[in-house]
């Protein structure tokens, strides 16, 4: 297991879900935390300097754990389930850039809101438009070995996949081997019956995980049990990254220190326990 922290440019909307803004800046900041991996949030492939990004992990010894993609919704109120084809056209040409980009870095597309809001759709309907376009995007991407995550959004956010459970059911539904489930404890403190169990019922279709507390502050600001977490997570033996997606409050820097130093002491008992265990890194992307 490996600790990221989410990253988007420095033109970002005000309401985008990161702590850092600005890569060139940000990212020697979270290294120096201990943060071993950056996700990338973008609105756009072109909003990063491939050359440039890759001499910058270099230089700080990071790697790109995912791209994420709110911005492609907030942006431009973009929509997997847009009734309008040629809007989900657009939205098709956007990820497959995104794709592109992490066919370098990471090899992981997040899919949040920008999946879309029910509006005038049946469930069932919005899953036919949801399958339609993530099949198309899933056979594109696995020719770059990227992996597209969906991650399930509580209901005070939007009205389309809200649990683990219904996130898990659509994938079914996409039978595609590179659509996988990117759980948020956050929205699942809202929405699934329990965090740690249902992470470990459903792990075989689980990826990556968002990290945030009770109160979308750093974890350990507020009351989500990670410890019970973590414990769920070794029993089912997940492998695989965790990134804070968190509110700069009080600050970005102190945001990003208080969920370095509550989590990293965990991971290291967690990955040494595997270790002992005689369990071994088997996700590719690491």
């Amino acid at each position: 297991m490996k600790l990221s922290i989410a990253i988007a440019d420095t033109n970002a909307l005000p309401n985008t879900f990161v702590v850092y803004r600005g890569f060139k800046s940000c990212i020697p900041k979270a290294a120096k935390l201990g943060y071993e991996g950056v996700e990338l949030a973008l609105k756009r492939a072109d909003e990063i300097n491939p050359q440039q990004l890759q001499t910058l992990l270099a230089e700080h010894q990071m790697t790109v754990s995912c791209i994420s993609t709110g911005q492609v919704y907030a942006a431009d109120n973009l929509l997997f389930i847009h009734e309008n084809e040629a809007k989900r056209n657009e939205v098709k040409h956007i990820f497959r850039e995104l794709i592109d980009l992490a066919g370098q870095f990471g090899q992981i597309v997040n899919i949040g809101r920008v999946r879309g809001h029910l509006n005038n759709h049946t469930i069932s309907e919005a899953e036919d438009l949801f399958v339609d376009v993530a099949q198309d995007l899933c056979d594109y991407a696995l020719t770059r070995e990227v992996t597209l995550v969906l991650e399930p959004v509580n209901r005070y956010e939007i009205d389309f996949i809200n649990s683990v459970e219904e996130g898990v059911a659509l994938i079914k539904k996409v039978n595609r081997s590179n659509m996988k489930l990117m759980p948020d404890v956050f929205h699942m403190n809202i929405e699934d019956r329990t965090i740690g169990t249902e992470l470990a019922r459903h792990i075989d279709f689980i990826q990556y995980i968002h990290f945030a507390d009770s109160n979308r502050l750093a974890p350990g600001q507020g009351h989500l049990d990670f410890s019970d977490i973590f414990d769920c997570l070794f029993k089912a033996e997940y492998d695989g990254w965790i990134s804070t997606e968190i509110l700069p409050i009080p600050d970005p820097d102190t945001a990003a220190r208080q969920a370095a130093e509550f989590l990293l002491p965990l991971i290291k008992m967690y990955n040494q326990r595997r270790e002992d265990a005689g369990l071994v890194f088997k996700d590719a992307h690491f």
